[in-house]
């Protein structure tokens, strides 16, 4: 069972007690706001998916100190499944890792009819779920900790590039990105460890890896485990990209790439590929990927056509001699951190 990313809070008679569009001044629930605090501190998001005007429902929320706890707010009179579905959209979130509470047995009959694949639980059980194992992370990384700041930070970059007047190229431009690629270390591998379970969309192979199996890697001669940290003018996106590559012969094999979909808009999945492949070449070796589809992956695979890998021997992607080295981008500047 996958852990739960994000729980979906309805609001009124789950969150508090009372409905605020009738002129009720509701209190929360206690148990609704250990579960809150509980769950925040693992790095699980909370949003919104209630009924009511948007505004009421935001001013009560802030009147109680809880605006900053969630990350994205649907508040109307829609069907609730189609709000958790703009919801991991928004936040960029596999289905399958959200979960939703509600006090409405109809409401939660009408979501898991719509996403069978959405966890949902009863309101008078939110004071439970901090102790189910799909709310408790294997472990929790200062990453985690950060979590919600880093997805509120993306909400203010959102608004920022909602209302720049020029295209979406000049505003990635004007986001002063920069990624550094640089050596995992010890440090790093709870981190890692954590990308490649919460990674789905974005992992060449859908491959794992505990910190015990990267400090192998780290340790062996012909390996080598890259870690990649964004960071913009609005602030740092932490460390959002995991590569693996062996040394095979002439080749270069990445046996790994990785990037967390918070940065899915940004490109950084293939920025960090293209820069890997001009490394490569530059030493005079050749890319050779592995890619094993999944339920979900296949946007690696197009990453990797596009950026000039082609089907070879072995079921692996060879990088095609033909083409030239993917362009550094525009957007991004690089910094190569390793010690040579």
């Amino acid at each position: 069972m996958k852990t739960v990313k994000c729980l979906v809070w309805d609001l009124d008679d789950t969150l508090w007690d009372g409905v605020v569009l009738e002129g009720d001044r509701p209190r929360p629930f206690p148990a609704a706001l250990d579960a809150l605090h509980t769950l925040d501190r693992r790095g699980i998001l909370h949003a919104v998916a209630g009924r009511g005007e948007l505004a009421r429902a935001a001013g009560h929320l802030a009147e109680h100190g809880l605006t900053d706890l969630f990350c994205a707010f649907e508040v109307g009179w829609g069907e609730k499944s189609a709000s958790i579905r703009r919801i991991a959209a928004d936040l960029g979130i596999g289905l399958d890792t959200v979960a939703f509470a509600d006090n409405d047995p109809a409401e939660r009959a009408e979501v898991a009819a719509a996403l069978p694949m959405v966890r949902c639980y009863p309101a008078e059980r939110v004071g439970e779920l901090a102790a189910l194992a799909e709310f408790r992370p294997e472990q929790v990384t200062d990453e985690a900790r950060l979590r919600r700041h880093r997805y509120l930070t993306e909400r203010d970059r959102a608004a920022a590039e909602r209302a720049f007047p020029g295209p979406p190229s000049e505003f990635l431009a004007s986001l002063g990105l920069t990624m550094t690629v640089r050596a995992a270390a010890e440090a790093d591998f709870a981190r890692a460890h954590e990308l490649t379970l919460r990674t789905h969309q974005l992992n060449t192979t859908g491959r794992t890896l505990d910190a015990g199996q990267l400090r192998e890697l780290c340790a062996s001669r012909g390996h080598e485990v890259l870690v990649a940290d964004v960071a913009d003018r609005f602030g740092a996106h932490g460390t959002v990209g995991l590569a693996v590559l062996r040394e095979a012969g002439p080749d270069v094999v990445l046996e790994l790439l990785l990037t967390s979909c918070r940065v899915l808009n940004r490109g950084i999945g293939t920025v960090l590929l293209g820069h890997l492949v001009r490394d490569v070449l530059a030493r005079g070796r050749r890319p050779v990927a592995r890619f094993v589809p999944t339920d979900a992956n296949r946007i690696m695979l197009v990453t990797l056509r596009f950026a000039g890998f082609e089907p070879g021997p072995e079921g692996r992607l060879v990088f095609d001699p033909r083409r030239p080295p993917p362009v550094a981008p525009g957007h991004v500047r690089i910094v190569d951190g390793r010690n040579r």
